[in-house]
């Protein structure tokens, strides 16, 4: 038996990564693939539980090999997620959720038929960068580099299948779940 590839994105900021996490704990057959990123770990984060922290270098050697199913430079970072994960979670029955950028969610798409993919909107760009002040992860210039991104990558949602507008938390949750039950 093999699962369903749910593919989330969307700009930094909008949501995704709260949403996905309330998405895991209400449906137990799905699972997380962590992404692999040449970024430095923020603050309480853990390799292996957020992503997978890796050099530049072992990056673009996994790159080389053909590892990745999907990878990006974002925000002048390495992104992908390995071929192997997906595969086994797959393989395993368990239903997959991605939570990546629209380049990777364009990549995966490509290459796995039937990916269902969801891209996640901010009310709106002042709600968005009022988002990103107040997790205080990011300095100014940072922040100014994610919105200006935020509005490109925005410009991408119609690639999804669906769009789920994060205005009110708990609507766009409800919103999720039921894509994710229509699916399953």
């Amino acid at each position: 038996m093999s699962g369903r590839l749910f593919i989330v994105s969307g700009p930094s900021g909008a949501g995704k990564s709260s949403l996905c996490s309330a998405l895991l704990t209400a449906f137990d057959t799905l699972k997380l693939t962590v992404s692999c990123t040449t970024r430095q770990p923020r603050p309480g984060e853990v390799d292996g539980r957020e992503y997978n922290f890796l050099s530049v270098t072992e990056f673009e050697l996994q790159c080389k090999s053909d590892e990745f199913i999907e990878w990006a430079a974002v925000h002048g970072n390495l992104y992908g997620t390995r071929k192997s994960d997906v595969e086994r979670q797959l393989q395993q029955g368990f239903d997959v959720l991605l939570e990546i950028d629209w380049q990777g969610a364009r990549q995966v798409a490509e290459k796995i038929a039937g990916a269902i993919r969801i891209f996640i909107l901010p009310p709106s760009l002042r709600e968005l960068q009022d988002r990103l002040a107040a997790r205080g992860q990011d300095d100014e210039a940072t922040m100014q580099r994610r919105v200006a991104a935020a509005e490109m990558e925005i410009s991408h949602a119609g690639e999804a299948e669906y769009q789920v507008v994060n205005d009110d938390f708990n609507q766009a949750l409800a919103k999720l779940q039921g894509i994710f039950s229509t699916h399953c």
